[in-house]
């Protein structure tokens, strides 16, 4: 499902180049664009938004006032040509604060925020006491319970994972990094941007690759010097 994503801002020229910036991403589609906070508010109030982009000086109701007034809230990324509202926006804990002019560089790094703490909707953790030893995974509509420590590694494959355990192998929609964030332990080790591996199942390690049994896993050369301070 694509990110619903609400702009609200009384410059007809800042809204369209935050619209013109979501069309270069995939899976993010502008469900409105509103001037001021009262409309946003109704537009909140009947339709489901996942991110608001949002000016602070505006008629009738700021930014500012505006987040404050909500009780339930989208992720929220303030947008404005002013620096002092920084640190009070922080503490309504906002998603990030782009100062105009935003370039498009600036921009990627606040949807990129926002990708990496969202809650992948097919990776389910789930908690034991304290402990966490497994989780939930869903493929084809069916969420699989996965052990931690059974999993040997995991593959990227476009905008898919590949889980291999010793029983079985599972595809689940997300990245390969959202997958890692969800893992509750350190054993897990990035060797390759397509690679995530056991190291509780590595069994030998050459100077090009990582060995589960007979799988041979290819270290990534910006992995290298990671790679081998961990397995010292």
């Amino acid at each position: 499902m694509p990110v619903k994503c609400l702009i609200v801002d009384d410059e007809p020229l800042a809204i369209e180049i935050i619209e013109n910036y979501l069309g270069r991403l995939n899976d993010f589609e502008v469900t409105a664009t509103c001037k001021n906070a009262v409309e946003a508010f109704s537009i909140l109030e009947n339709q489901s938004i996942d991110l608001l982009f949002l000016d602070i000086q505006m008629p009738q109701l700021t930014g500012i006032e505006f987040v404050k007034a909500l009780t339930k809230k989208p992720q929220v990324i303030f947008t404005t040509a002013y620096v002092d509202y920084a640190v009070e926006s922080y503490e309504l804990d906002v998603l990030d604060y782009l100062v105009k002019p935003i370039s498009f560089n600036r921009f990627f790094k606040a949807i990129t925020k926002f990708k990496h703490t969202s809650q992948p909707k097919d990776i389910i953790p789930t908690t034991q006491g304290s402990m966490v030893d497994h989780i939930y995974v869903k493929e084809n509509k069916k969420n699989h319970k996965v052990i931690c420590r059974d999993i040997l590694y995991a593959e990227s494959i476009k905008d898919y994972v590949r889980i291999h355990t010793a029983e079985k192998k599972l595809v689940i929609k997300t990245t390969l990094s959202n997958f890692e964030s969800q893992l509750p332990n350190d054993n897990f080790l990035r060797v390759h941007r397509s690679y995530l591996v056991n190291m509780r199942q590595i069994t030998a390690h050459t100077a090009k690759d990582i060995e589960i049994g007979a799988i041979e896993i290819p270290i990534g050369a910006s992995y290298k010097q990671k790679v081998f301070d961990l397995l010292k």
